[in-house]
């Protein structure tokens, strides 16, 4: 058996965790920020050798991306500085990390799906701090694992998702934009794919991956979904990123190619408008 510790537990994914791992016969641990503070090394340590942890899995970050802008402190600590922790106290205990990171890294100018050995060139805080955190983890020799990961939503915490469920059932009109480009991830494939990894020992398989749902859809496109499947009526219209002054630029395209994960472990990736469906009706049941 197994002890794994996840941390960020409270969060979208972390949630998802909880709920894909329950029929486990391994051990998970799952700690938010009142049972661990992953900025305190000791801490980290503390919990690692107490429950004889072999597996972390770190689902917390900072994730405005808007509010890092002005928060460039806080962002790093989260992102860089408690993820060097998490890496050091990997290292030291040959535990193994499993990390999520973001599409945000890549600039998103360039027309075609972002390779994981691609050049990263983050535009803003949010991405910088991400970035810094990969890059602590590969500088701390520790087992790792590194997904990054795009749109992430889930039936929990704040999401595009539950947003547009809400505007679109309050107004008659709405804009979205539709040159900004991507993939939208339901947390529970990602901790699917996690949680099989896991549960079938494929730590060894080590790197960076990239993992979002198939498919390709503008923020627009994805409204008009989320809108047609709530069974709302609202007039959705594209508009243009400038229409939203903002304080980051973020990427137009940042569309992720999944050929490494998916021949790496083996797995069928779902299609993005048939994740959508699942995460609706199960709103619609809430």
């Amino acid at each position: 058996m197994m002890n794994i510790l996840v941390t960020g537990a409270n969060g979208q994914l972390g949630n998802e965790m909880r709920r894909v791992s329950k029929s486990s016969g391994n051990h998970y641990v799952f700690t938010d920020v009142a049972e661990l503070d992953i900025t305190d090394l000791n801490a980290i340590r503390r919990i690692i050798d107490k429950e004889n942890i072999q597996v972390i899995v770190n689902c917390a970050a900072y994730t405005n991306v808007d509010k890092a802008e002005d928060d460039y402190a806080t962002a790093d600590l989260l992102n860089n500085k408690a993820v060097e922790n998490l890496s050091m106290a990997a290292k030291e205990s040959g535990s193994t990390l499993i990390h999520i990171s973001t599409d945000y890294v890549f600039k998103g100018d360039r027309n075609i799906p972002c390779h994981e050995d691609w050049t990263t060139d983050p535009l803003g805080v949010y991405g910088i701090t991400k970035l810094a955190g990969e890059k602590a983890i590969l500088e701390s020799g520790c087992r790792y694992l590194i997904f990054r990961t795009a749109w992430l939503y889930s039936p929990f915490g704040n999401n595009f998702v539950k947003t547009m469920q809400r505007l679109t059932s309050e107004r008659e009109t709405l804009n979205v934009v539709f040159d900004q480009v991507g993939t939208p991830t339901y947390a529970g494939d990602l901790a699917a794919l996690i949680y099989k990894i896991i549960e079938n020992n494929f730590l060894n398989r080590q790197g960076i991956y990239h993992y979002s749902n198939e498919g390709v859809c503008s923020w627009y496109d994805f409204a008009k979904e989320i809108c047609a499947l709530s069974g709302n009526c609202c007039d959705i219209q594209p508009c243009h990123s400038d229409e939203f002054p903002s304080k980051v630029k973020r990427p137009h395209f940042s569309v992720l190619d999944k050929t490494k994960v998916k021949k790496t472990f083996g797995i069928t990736v779902p299609y993005w408008k048939d994740s959508l469906v699942k995460c609706i009706e199960e709103l619609k049941q809430k």
